[in-house]
């Protein structure tokens, strides 16, 4: 049986195309679609239909270290957007150990990161939307 290999260091996110970099311990990205692709009803018979949603909106939620240089470019870039609207980026998800990949032609951070100060290194969590987010949760390949 092969051994499988999933690397953190191997999930790439780029935001407009740069790469970002400076994760928090933890879960680092958390992605996801805002509506299912699918709601279905029961008629009194018992009998199913169902509807798609063409609805393709997404979430993302990074979660970068306080110290990341990464929180200059996403605090340039919610700044340019609030001022100028020129925000909306394509934003990429792979992960370089497998098939895994989540793309957006347009994203945008829904607004600044939060931020605590504390005696230790906190997070700083960026919540971006994501319009039209395709999606492909793979596995790991075998090397």
């Amino acid at each position: 049986m092969a051994v499988k290999t999933y690397d953190p260091k191997g999930v790439v996110v780029s935001i407009g195309g740069s790469p970002i970099s400076g994760y928090a311990d933890g879960t680092f990205v958390n992605i996801s679609r805002q509506n299912d692709t699918f709601t279905s009803v029961a008629g009194a018979d018992g009998e199913v239909s169902r509807a798609k949603s063409n609805d393709k909106r997404g979430e993302m939620t990074l979660t970068l270290l306080q110290t990341s240089l990464s929180n200059d470019v996403l605090s340039a870039l919610a700044v340019l957007d609030e001022k100028l609207g020129t925000g909306v980026v394509p934003i990429i998800v792979k992960d370089m150990s497998g098939l895994t990949i989540y793309f957006s032609g347009s994203g945008w951070i829904k607004k600044p990161a939060d931020s605590e100060f504390g005696k230790e290194i906190s997070n700083r969590d960026w919540v971006f939307e994501l319009a039209e987010m395709e999606a492909f949760a793979g596995g790991v390949l075998i090397f």
